[in-house]
C-alpha cells in the first residue's frame, strides 16, 4: 500500500498537545528538550502551560508545531515497519516534512522556523493585515474577489475544492469577504491569525530569510516531498531552497498537492501533527484515502500494527 505523511501548519497547535503520550514516550520530551536548547527557553512549558496568547504568537507557534510533528514522527519511527512514500507540509508543515525526508537537520530547522517566524512577525505592523477563509467558492471566483476588493489581497491557501484562504491588507481582506458573500459564498469569516501570510505583505521578509537559509545545510531527501508552491516532487537542493524562500508570499497549493498525492497511487495518509484539519481537508479532495492520526497513544498504536 501506497502512503504518505503530510504535518500540520499554524493553527494545528494547542496548549497541552501531546502531554497524554509524552507520558508514554520519553522520547517526545527529549525531542522539546533539544528544541529548548536551541531557542533558549523551555519549549515544553509553553506548549502545556501557555499562556495560548504566547503560543500563538507566529515566531513561537513555528517552533512549537515543528518539534511536535518530528516528536510524533520520531514515536512513529521507533519501530515502525516501512516509512511512507511520500511527504508534504502545509506551509510551516513543509519544515517538518524536510526533516523527516533528512533534507534539514531539526535542530538548523526550529532555528530556521523561529527566524522565519520573526521576520514574518515584524513584516507588517500588527492590525493592518488579516486572511479570511471564503467557503463554497470556485478558485477562479476567489480570485474575482480579491481582484474586484482592490488594495493587497490574493489567495494564500488553496486548501480543498470549495475553501480558500484569502491574505492580505485588513480593509482589502474585509471588502473581499462582503463580495464573497455577495458572489454566493457559504462562508466567509476572517481568521484569528497574527498577520497576512502567504501574500505580497511578506516580501520584505524575503532577503533576509534566503541569506538565512545561505545558512542552512541542505541534503538530498530520502523520502519525495512534495512542495507547496508548486505541488511538484524535487530533487535540486537549489530549488527546494528558493521554493521555501518563495512561499512566503506565494500561495499553499495544498488541494493540487492532495490531488498528486491520489494520482501518484496513495492510499494511507497520516497526519503526523496535532489535530485533524489536514484529514479534513483531505477528505474533500478524495473519500478513497485510509486516514490516520499520529498525536494519541491509540493512533501510535494503531499506526504501528498497521
Amino acid at each position: 500500500m501506497i502512503s504518505a505523511a503530510v504535518f500540520p501548519g499554524q493553527g494545528s497547535q494547542k496548549v497541552g498537545m501531546l502531554s497524554e503520550l509524552s507520558e508514554a514516550y520519553p522520547l517526545i520530551g527529549e525531542t522539546f528538550q533539544s528544541a529548548s536548547t536551541v531557542l533558549g527557553y523551555d519549549l515544553w512549558e509553553l506548549v502545556q502551560e501557555g499562556p495560548a496568547e504566547e503560543l500563538t504568537k507566529t515566531q513561537n507557534t513555528q517552533p512549537a508545531l515543528l518539534t511536535a510533528s518530528i516528536a510524533l514522527w520520531r514515536v512513529w519511527q521507533i519501530d515502525a515497519k516501512v516509512k511512507p512514500d511520500y511527504l508534504a507540509g502545509h506551509s510551516l508543515g513543509e519544515y517538518s516534512a524536510l526533516v523527516c525526508a533528512g533534507v534539514i537537520d531539526f535542530e538548523e530547522a526550529v532555528e530556521t522556523v523561529r527566524k522565519r517566524g520573526e521576520l514574518m512577525n515584524a513584516a507588517v505592523p500588527n492590525g493592518e493585515g488579516g486572511m479570511a477563509a471564503l467557503m463554497g467558492l470556485e478558485d477562479t471566483v476567489v480570485v474575482e474577489c480579491c481582484e474586484k476588493a482592490e488594495g493587497t489581497v490574493s489567495p494564500a491557501n488553496y486548501n480543498a475544492p470549495g475553501q480558500v484562504v484569502i491574505s492580505g491588507e485588513a480593509g482589502a481582506v474585509d471588502r473581499a469577504i462582503e463580495i464573497a458573500k455577495e458572489l454566493g459564498a457559504k462562508r466567509a469569516v476572517k481568521l484569528e491569525v497574527s498577520g497576512p501570510f502567504h501574500s505580497q505583505l511578506m516580501l520584505s521578509a524575503k532577503d533576509e530569510f534566503s541569506a538565512h537559509l545561505d545558512k542552512v545545510t541542505f541534503k538530498q531527501p530520502s523520502i519525495p516531498v512534495i512542495q507547496n508552491v508548486d505541488a511538484e516532487i524535487q530533487t535540486d537542493l537549489g530549488r527546494i531552497r528558493s521554493n521555501l524562500i518563495e512561499q512566503l508570499t506565494a500561495p499553499v497549493m495544498w488541494t493540487a498537492i492532495m490531488m498528486k498525492m491520489v494520482d501518484v497511487g496513495v492510499e494511507k495518509l497520516v497526519e503526523c501533527g496535532p489535530g485533524s484539519v489536514l484529514r479534513g481537508l483531505a477528505k474533500r479532495v478524495s473519500r478513497d484515502l485510509d486516514m490516520f492520526g499520529a498525536d494519541g497513544p491509540d493512533d501510535i498504536n494503531l499506526l504501528k500494527g498497521s
